[in-house]
């Protein structure tokens, strides 16, 4: 009974082995005719080559970036290349100031533009609302008075009273927007609608508006909050009129020169220009995110649906300020009770409050794809660049290695091959095919994860992996080698080789459990802790080691376990390298009566039972 379920388990293991090749290779085939991928594996930058991208800091005036700045951005963009799945990516300074960055392949723009945006989220109060662009001069109906006074009572504001209208709604219907089921989305309304194309007469946002040059806020709502205030109008100075009024979100590079500092009020436009700002200081600042997703918003019936979200969570201590400010604007009129979102100093999203929020999380919602969203969540959980970057140059780059390195260290893995080959069957005898068939086995099983990675996660396969791979072939041998050796140790004891094989394994299989073990944590070790030139290595190795413990225990055994069963190998054929007496298995003597011993050959078939 225990030979047969040894057998019957057996063939149990090598049907799951063929259903996993012929699973993997389905799904190669299939991310071929249904998708991106690709029949052969990615190769990295060293063997292939890429593109090299130079970025240099955006600095306005007099002011200097300082090499604590640049390292810091450098690790920043590390952990966004590393989280785009941008694999075999270099990234160095240059000069002390310029960042390289080296990518495999053609990135597309939305990864380079993900890898040097600032991303600094921000959270300021909305001071003064209007239209991006200039607007047709309205037509003054003969009941309006154009010279008449802001009045609070009309608008539901205090505004200055030729400063730009704080009543002109904020957010564009295509802007992100907030929902209603987290920190933002609970407190903040979206019913708000795209800026008015025509402005009233008494607060035009058309350049043909005469500024004041002392806005006077009106005595009543929230201007008459304390100076400093970030709240306060107080802060709408003529000088910020004036560049409110000359704004034209609608001309490119408007906003070139805008300088973001964090402690004062800056004038900007929204994502798309269709609506300008004047925002007070920072209330929230980005760095105060402790963690950022993206996925598909969930309904209020539980299920999911298409719309796409940004979920952040704030510390402790970004939860307590944004809950002092939904406090305090809650009460507020339109447009100050409203809390612009801004990216890169752009609004993305300026809803209002409704309540307080005092739990700390927040959810944009709005005009982006999955892939965008998912982009932006890496870039605010890893944290915005200390500078803002532009492009300094962007060129095609030649592999450092090159075919001719690469075809070398293939020469070397299949000589390597071929004397495990030859040093297998010279051993084993045609024990030896199972070393063969087990080779080709974990060869395919490699290559197929490996051209899956690069499909299903950008892995490219680098001159580090290559030569990971090569020593694998001798790891492999290893394995099979022990257990070999174990079988041959137990005929040499007398026993019949199908009880040989099930010994053999019991003592085999937790020495190379334990050998695979250390290879294992060497390989992780050297990925964690080593540079990118070696994580090439260290993934394949690991790779390698993983795929070492399935062929042995899903396919060399069982096919051992069937072939014992055999009579070539089980009557000790002299070809099988198994033949007991080649081996020099120990005759057993056992007394006959009388004072006598009789000595037997060592038995070859049959055996006294096989140990489970």
């Amino acid at each position: 009974m225990a030979q047969m379920s040894h057998a019957k388990f057996a063939r149990r293991a090598l049907a799951g082995m063929a259903v996993l090749a012929l699973a993997l290779m389905g799904l190669l085939v299939g991310s071929n005719q249904f998708g991106d991928g690709s029949y052969a594996p990615k190769l990295g930058l060293d063997l292939e080559g890429g593109t090299q991208i130079i970025l240099e800091p955006r600095v306005t005036g007099n002011r200097e970036v300082s090499p604590e700045q640049i390292a810091q951005a450098r690790d920043i963009i590390v952990q966004r290349v590393d989280a785009g799945g941008v694999a075999g990516a270099e990234v160095t300074t240059q000069g002390g100031r310029n960042i390289v960055v080296s990518m495999p392949g053609t990135p597309s723009k939305s990864t380079e533009d993900a890898i040097r945006r600032s991303s600094q989220l921000q959270f300021r109060p909305v001071l003064a609302i209007a239209a991006g662009s200039p607007q047709p001069a309205p037509s003054v109906s003969p009941s309006a008075s154009p010279s008449a006074p802001a009045s609070p009572g009309a608008s539901g504001t205090a505004t200055p009273s030729v400063a730009p209208s704080a009543s002109v709604p904020s957010a564009n219907p295509a802007s992100p927007s907030a929902t209603n089921n987290s920190a933002i989305p609970g407190a903040l309304t979206t019913g708000t609608t795209s800026p008015s194309p025509s402005p009233s007469p008494s607060a035009s946002a058309s350049p043909s508006a005469s500024p004041s040059p002392s806005p006077s806020p009106s005595p009543s709502g929230p201007a008459s909050t304390p100076a400093g205030d970030p709240f306060s109008l107080e802060q709408i100075t003529p000088e910020l009129t004036a560049q409110f009024t000359a704004l034209n979100c609608a001309e490119e590079g408007s906003l070139d020169e805008l300088v973001d500092d964090p402690d004062k009020p800056i004038v900007t436009c929204d994502a798309d220009g269709a609506a300008k700002y004047i925002l007070g200081p920072v209330v929230v600042s980005g760095d105060k995110i402790s963690d950022a997703s993206a996925g598909y918003q969930v309904g209020p019936n539980g299920q999911q649906t298409s719309r796409v979200e940004i979920q952040l969570n704030l510390n402790d201590e970004g939860a307590k300020q944004y809950a002092d400010v939904s406090k305090k604007m809650v009460v507020l009129q339109q447009p100050q009770n409203q809390l612009a979102a801004t990216l890169d100093s752009r609004v993305i999203v300026a809803p209002s409050f409704n309540e307080a929020i005092l739990d700390g999380n927040a959810s944009i919602t709005g005009g982006f794809g999955i892939d965008e969203a998912r982009d932006l969540a890496q870039q605010l959980k890893f944290g915005a660049l200390p500078i803002s970057f532009d492009l300094q140059t962007r060129e095609q780059i030649s592999p450092t290695l090159g075919s001719e390195q690469l075809r070398y260290g293939l020469y070397a893995g299949i000589i390597g091959l071929l004397l495990v080959v030859l040093y297998s069957l010279a051993q084993y005898r045609l024990l030896g095919l199972v070393t063969v068939a087990s080779i080709l086995v974990a060869g395919l099983l490699t290559y197929l994860a490996i051209a899956i990675l690069g499909w299903s996660h950008n892995y490219r396969l680098d001159m580090a992996g290559v030569t990971g791979l090569i020593v694998a072939i001798g790891f492999t041998a290893d394995s099979f080698i022990v257990y070999f050796e174990r079988i041959r140790d137990e005929l040499r004891e007398g026993r019949s080789l199908e009880s040989a094989v099930a010994t053999g394994w019991d003592r085999a299989k937790r020495t190379i459990l334990i050998a695979d073990g250390v290879n294992f944590l060497a390989a992780i070790v050297l990925y964690v802790l080593a540079s990118s030139s070696v994580r090439g290595f260290a993934f394949t190795l690991g790779l390698t080691t993983l795929l070492d413990i399935l062929i042995v225990f899903m396919f060399t055994h069982p096919l051992v376990t069937l072939l014992a069963r055999l009579p070539f190998f089980r009557d000790g054929h002299r070809f099988s390298g198994l033949d007991p007496q080649k081996l020099g298995a120990v005759k057993k003597t056992s007394y006959a009566g009388r004072g006598r011993f009789t000595t037997k050959p060592p038995r070859v078939a049959g055996g006294e039972g096989s140990a489970s």
